[in-house]
């Protein structure tokens, strides 16, 4: 048709005259497109220093109020010092004491919240993923009570998890008192998670890393910005209430040799299986808690039982454990204490976190991961001393190994030990070990102690970053040339007669409408020309029913696609961003798809990619008989074997 090809021609053909500004330019419906720093990342900034603040302070509250029902329970006295239960005068008595906190918690669990069960974080990060990240408000007040009941009369649990979803519910309730997004409230969520964390341990670093690997599942600087800020607002006021000291503080280390580094690498692939196990058996426990015949209210004070007897045997397992934490990664326990406290303290802490009372996992794990790191660093030592291991070094190993491997937070788990110890020498057996550890737990679990619970709930939890591809091409990369439009005092028979000749330039399911000067004023598909209902003679401008929707082509395809289902749309007009009106070309849904080829095609061929594959690189031939050897079997008339 004349027409078309006159309209083609004047739009991708040579430069063309900016036509004016008019009305159609102006309804050009553009993508959003997000800048790097600009008000709305200030503000949210801004809030999370003071959810920063929150968090330290809410932090202090429960580890004193932990300190008070301690006193109150062990020593009868009512006092806010810290103490461990450890060292009480209760005899066999010790062992209602878990009994009676486990019934309130269950009561609580019941009548209050269920959400104060669990150890915090899996629980936080369901809220992230599928409730937007709104947490209720008397969250913010059962958790922590419920936590600091559980842990002052005897549980073996860190205060870390329920500060983390206590913090976490702050962040979520400020954001939901105000006007903004789902992802800035997630934000704010991590952040006063992140606060909860950088309160109990002085360790900013690791925290903002934990929000990233469990909470946030991105990396971008809208996100880590208040999280950073936070976790250092929090880390500030830790110190001005204890002192700068690092919280797990050792003597000095020294320089492991490489056959030590080996050593440590093993040593972590041994508490990685460690994890494993670790991991499953607090959820067997769990399995048989809910196989019970009785209420789940009731689990607290069965599970606190086991607490209440373990703790007759050894008292140590009572309780935080944070003084055990510092023994052990300087060496100050052995024989026969260390064992018993690993042993009895995994037992007790897997029982009551598997009856779902209210208490943190981290410090659990750090205790049986560094006493069993110490353990494994003393016999090696002791069989082979020309190794040169520390069993110091060891046991601060074992503690981030058990970590890495259970939760699957490489990086939190490195950084952490290092923060928290600030023993630099102690770096390389840690990414070592850790590294050895993570790998040990991928091939053993399929979810962490983390997502084990939420993936039992049907959840898809995917904790593998990487970049999205969309985000990597350019829409000029994948645009068709040619770009075919239509005329728009062309008449709806008129194009209804040139579809149907069947030329490829008639076979797209859209066209671009552009008017007299050549200006593009809408778009149309098959569908509106074939339209029964429409007028034959009626002008092609008629059927248009929107303001076109375009995408520039130096956009991503990832915007292209928000764009797309932003403006519910299945193709695209693309133009140039310094002359809008310069149209070249249609993107669509499918071409967006299509552009997944290559990607596919890759990874294909990573599979694809063997010891023959890689022998041929090298010019050999994988499994060739050689010439000789084998004439020389033919001429013998025999067959050649082997």
């Amino acid at each position: 048709m004349p027409d078309h090809e006159a309209s083609r021609a004047s739009t991708t053909g040579g430069l063309p005259v900016a036509p004016a500004l008019g009305p159609a330019l102006d309804q050009l419906r553009f993508p959003h497109e997000e800048t790097g720093a600009n008000r709305r990342l200030l503000e949210v900034s801004a809030l999370s220093i003071v959810i920063g603040l929150g968090g330290a302070l809410s932090a202090e509250i429960l580890v004193r109020l932990i300190a008070l029902i301690t006193n109150i329970s062990f020593y009868g006295r009512w006092s806010v010092t810290r103490v461990s239960p450890s060292d009480h005068l209760l005899g066999l008595w010790v062992v209602l004491v878990p009994i009676v906190g486990g019934l309130i918690v269950g009561v609580m669990a019941r009548y209050g919240s269920p959400a104060v069960r669990g150890h915090g974080i899996p629980e936080a990060m369901e809220r992230v993923l599928f409730a937007e990240s709104r947490i209720a408000p008397r969250i913010m007040l059962l958790k922590p009570l419920s936590a600091a009941v559980s842990i002052g009369t005897g549980g073996p649990f860190g205060a870390e998890g329920p500060i983390i979803a206590t913090g976490g519910a702050l962040g979520s309730v400020i954001g939901q008192f105000l006007k903004i997004t789902a992802d800035e409230r997630k934000t704010l969520l991590a952040a006063g998670a992140a606060a909860g964390m950088a309160a109990i341990f002085s360790a900013p670093v690791s925290a903002v890393l934990l929000a990233v690997e469990l909470l946030l599942f991105e990396y971008r600087p809208r996100s880590i910005i208040p999280v950073a800020l936070a976790s250092a607002t929090a880390t500030a006021a830790w110190m001005v209430f204890h002192g700068p000291q690092p919280v797990f503080a050792m003597s000095n280390l020294a320089q492991p040799s490489w056959q030590a580094l080996v050593s440590y690498l093993v040593l972590g692939a041994i508490v990685g299986v460690a994890s494993v196990f670790v991991t499953r058996s607090v959820y067997a426990v769990e399995d048989a808690f809910e196989r019970l015949p009785i209420h789940w209210m009731w689990w607290p004070a069965i599970g606190a039982v086991a607490v209440g007897v373990l703790g007759y045997i050894q008292p140590d397992i009572l309780g935080v454990g944070y003084d055990n934490i510092r023994e052990v990664l300087n060496g100050a326990i052995v024989g026969k204490a260390l064992v018993l406290l690993v042993v009895l303290k995994f037992i007790s802490w897997t029982v009551a976190l598997g009856s779902g009372t209210s208490g943190g996992t981290l410090a659990p794990l750090f205790t049986i991961g560094g006493g069993l790191g110490l353990v494994l660093g003393r016999l090696v030592s002791g069989w082979a001393p020309g190794l040169g291991i520390d069993s110091r070094i060891a046991a601060l190993v074992g503690m981030a190994a058990m970590f890495a491997g259970a939760s699957r937070a490489l990086l939190t788990s490195i950084v952490f030990a290092f923060e928290t110890t600030r023993q630099p020498l102690g770096l390389m057996p840690l990414l070592l070990g850790c590294s050895a550890a993570y790998i040990i737990s991928l091939a053993g679990m399929r979810n962490s102690i983390m997502t084990e619970r939420l993936a039992r709930r049907g959840a898809p939890i995917r904790t593998d970053y990487a970049v999205d591809y969309l985000t990597r091409l350019l829409v000029r990369e994948v645009v068709a040339p040619g770009l075919v439009t239509v005329a728009a005092n062309d008449t709806i028979e008129k194009v209804r007669e040139w579809i149907a000749e069947g030329t490829p330039e008639s076979q797209h399911h859209g066209y671009p409408v552009v008017d007299g000067a050549g200006t593009l004023i809408g778009v149309v598909t098959l569908r509106d020309i074939a339209n029964p209902k429409v007028d034959p003679n009626a002008p092609v401008a008629s059927v248009i029913r929107r303001p076109p929707a375009v995408i520039y082509e130096d956009n991503t395809l990832r915007e292209a696609a928000d764009h797309m289902v932003e403006e519910g749309v299945g193709r695209l007009v693309v133009v140039k961003r310094e002359a809008p009106w310069q149209m070249l070309g249609l993107i669509s849904r499918s071409d967006l798809l299509e552009a997944h080829r290559s990607r596919l095609a890759a990874r294909r061929a990573g599979r694809t990619l063997d010891i023959r594959t890689t022998a041929a690189r090298f010019g050999l031939e994988w499994g060739h008989v050689p010439a000789e050897p084998a004439a020389r079997a033919q001429e013998n008339g025999g067959e050649r074997k082997g």
